[in-house]
């Protein structure tokens, strides 16, 4: 009891010390803030990017009532670094996050987002907003990171780089696995009835290995399919912070693998004859779902004009482990090609930018950063280096030129480098390439011989940027 009134004592005038010195005005024009992260989604699998296969019309509505960014890219191509970017508006190998920890590396001393380095949720709780992460984190499995201790006054989720859909034993599942792991030797189908469950590369790491679902910190026991899940919370945390300015990130594990749907979506697709497809085409759409539950709730309650909503991927797709398909685009996930590192972009804010359009210029996903740093009101942190650009001018037309001169991009041997069209890579084995984005966005050939007075100004560029930049802190 002395415990709760000395917290009571202490926060209540912190809470109304916060409002007086906001103003009620100043609170009133703060925009709410969402960024909807769908995890390896490949560049060509929504409606609006080209794919009639499965239905996307939520996720779609997005670049109905806003705007499309055509070649919106992430700072890395797989899960971890590419969050560090999102949520410090820098590269991570600014400051040595430039490799994805898998499995066991998540619970390391030292393996996580750099506690030197500023977040988007710090930034934006300083200014007055209420803070929820919702699903997926994978910035570091230790206490040291925890989301809380990077600005976020809620979280309902995991800390690795992925989870279950639903907690072992799969009771009431239908399981379909490779040959190699039925006994026998064979290879068939296992029903039982809500949901199917593929390993497809029969490799699947133990996802759930000190890996629990926590709310806050503490472990809890969560039966529903995840990203039903991460919908009922992100929909509760909107109704209970609807009267207040609340930044929302809903960092989803769909469509990681392992491969799990629930019977419901997996009828919907049984016309199409590849169970890993099937699958896949399940996941996607229970996704696009929840997506419009989401939006729903800001209709609900009268804030879908006063809210900003960003939907991106975090890389590319893997197309091999999910079919997770990137074209027209050459790659996938890992890779420095067009489909690792490019992906499905979109934002709406009504009123504000443009509907129905598309913008055909580069964009990086550090530019959520400023964009909400500068729609919040919120002063950015400060820093030397500037690859974070508030997008609202540009898509206003208000500037004219590229948002970004450049965008660069390291993870050991493999490399990007790209002014305007001209685009450079070295992936494996470690031999740069040249293409020409414009005219061949598939990189189907190779211009580092016929122009060599080019490939060497993108080389040169390349060296100069990555000179700034830092040892990785771990690999």
């Amino acid at each position: 009891m002395q415990l709760l009134l000395k917290i009571l004592f202490f926060t209540i005038p912190l809470i109304l010390t916060q409002t007086i010195l906001l103003g009620k005005d100043r609170i009133s024009e703060m925009p709410n803030l969402i960024i909807l992260l769908a995890d390896d989604l490949g560049y060509g699998e929504l409606g609006c990017q080209g794919n009639n296969d499965i239905p996307t019309p939520n996720i779609d509505g997005i670049a109905k009532k806003g705007v499309r960014f055509t070649q919106g890219y992430v700072t890395a191509p797989n899960c971890s670094p590419s969050r560090a970017g999102l949520i410090t508006g820098k590269y991570g190998t600014r400051f040595g996050h430039e490799f994805n920890p898998t499995g066991a590396k998540n619970e390391q001393p030292g393996y996580g987002l750099p506690l030197s380095e500023k977040t988007l949720a710090g930034s934006l709780s300083m200014a007055g907003y209420v803070n929820g992460l919702i699903g997926k984190w994978h910035l570091g499995g230790t206490a040291a990171y925890h989301p809380f201790r990077r600005g976020f006054d809620e979280f309902f989720g995991f800390t690795h780089e992925g989870h279950y859909f639903l907690p072992e034993p799969w009771e009431g599942t239908t399981t379909w696995l490779r040959r190699k792991v039925l006994p026998g030797g064979g290879k068939g189908v296992r029903s039982f009835g809500k949901v199917i469950y593929s390993t497809h590369l029969g490799n699947e790491p133990d996802y759930d290995a000190n890996n629990p679902i926590v709310r806050g910190s503490q472990p809890v026991h969560e039966a529903e399919y995840f990203t039903d899940a991460i919908t009922r919370e992100s929909v509760d945390f909107i109704d209970r912070h609807a009267d207040k300015p609340f930044f929302l990130l809903v960092s989803y594990n769909a469509v990681h693998s392992p491969l799990q749907a629930t019977d419901k979506y997996m009828k919907k697709f049984k016309h199409i004859k590849d169970i890993q497809r099937r699958i896949f085409a399940a996941m996607l759409s229970n996704l696009d779902d929840s997506v419009g539950d989401i939006l729903k709730k800001l209709e609900k309650e009268n804030l879908e004009k006063d809210t900003l909503v960003f939907f991106l991927s975090d890389n590319g797709g893997p197309t091999k482990e999910l079919t997770s398909s990137n074209l027209p685009l050459r790659g996938g996930k890992g890779q420095m090609y067009e489909g690792g590192i490019r992906v499905p972009f979109l934002f709406q804010w009504p009123g504000k930018v443009p509907a129905g359009t598309a913008f055909d210029r580069p964009v990086l996903s550090t530019d959520i950063f400023a964009t909400i740093h500068a729609a919040a009101g919120a002063p950015r942190p400060k820093g030397k280096y500037i690859e974070s650009y508030d997008l609202l001018p540009y898509l206003t037309g208000k500037y004219k030129e590229d948002p970004h001169e450049w965008l660069y991009w390291r993870q050991g041997h493999e490399a990007a480098f790209r002014v305007g069209n001209m685009k450079i890579l070295r992936q494996s084995p470690p031999k740069w390439e040249l293409y020409d984005l414009a005219k061949d966005p598939s990189e189907t050939m190779d211009l580092s011989k016929e122009l060599p007075d080019q490939f060497e100004f993108l080389l040169e560029g390349w060296k100069k940027i990555d000179g700034h930049m830092v040892e990785p802190l771990f690999k």
